[in-house]
């Protein structure tokens, strides 16, 4: 059967992959859990309950239902053709919070915002077709009211409320926290990652998460390198279906 939900996301590469993965004690490639190192031993795991259910990433297409007809092969063929006309970048990164929870951020360089939204922008528009239309439920768990009204407009048209005008590149760390744990929070993150957040990350893949059932974690399924070449998460069968 295909899975419940498929993603376009951004998979950090090394070393923010493995730091992160160990932040939020779950590897995204395997599904495993990951052990808490000494250094991070004061992370409560409510920090991390939300972002550790979706894996390390960067949400590129938020996770969606296939659209009636579609199969799963066909969104891989689609990736595989869309990552080979992509070219490397690199980008910089800052911690800091964004709407209550704390996450990696773009540093505020014009050309890797720009390389960076021009990639999100076609995953978002390129991989469409594949997404079913999101249910009444699935809408109102978005609370459209809170939105804005360019946020309502991108939730009617994409089926998510912070895409194309409305995205902000992050890499989610924590859930929502108040005032204190974000403060606290950062302190751990800034402590444990001093040098970490000095290295530009590559940005040389994307990748299709899948969420095998309602409610079970996401999983990577495939890499896809511009390169061409792929690597395979334990989610892979999802795409065979």
């Amino acid at each position: 059967m295909p899975a419940h939900r498929y993603a376009i996301y951004l998979a950090p590469n090394e070393p923010f992959r493995t730091f992160g993965r160990r932040w939020l004690g779950r590897d995204a490639d395997t599904g495993a859990p990951v052990p808490l190192p000494r250094e991070m031993a004061a992370r409560p795991a409510e920090w991390v309950q939300a972002p550790a259910h979706y894996g390390l990433h960067a949400t590129l297409k938020p996770p969606f239902r296939l659209a009636q007809g579609i199969e799963p092969a066909m969104l891989d063929g689609a990736m595989r053709g869309f990552a080979s006309d992509r070219r490397p970048f690199d980008v910089s990164l800052t911690l800091r919070a964004l709407r209550g929870f704390l996450a990696w951020c773009l540093a505020d360089r014009a050309e890797a915002v720009r390389r960076m939204r021009e990639l999100a922008d076609a995953s978002v528009r390129e991989m469409d077709r594949f997404r079913a239309p999101p249910t009444p439920d699935e809408i109102a768990r978005r609370k459209p009211a809170r939105l804005s009204p360019l946020e309502q407009q991108m939730l009617r048209d994409w089926g998510y409320p912070y895409l194309l005008d409305t995205f902000t590149f992050h890499i989610t760390l924590t859930g929502m926290l108040d005032a204190d744990g974000q403060a606290a929070a950062l302190a751990l993150l800034s402590s444990a990652a001093s040098t970490l957040i000095e290295t530009p990350l590559r940005v040389d893949s994307v990748s299709v998460f899948v969420q095998p059932a309602p409610g079970a974690g996401f999983v990577a399924a495939r890499h896809y390198g511009f390169d061409g070449r792929t690597s395979d998460g334990a989610g892979a069968a999802y795409l065979l279906a």
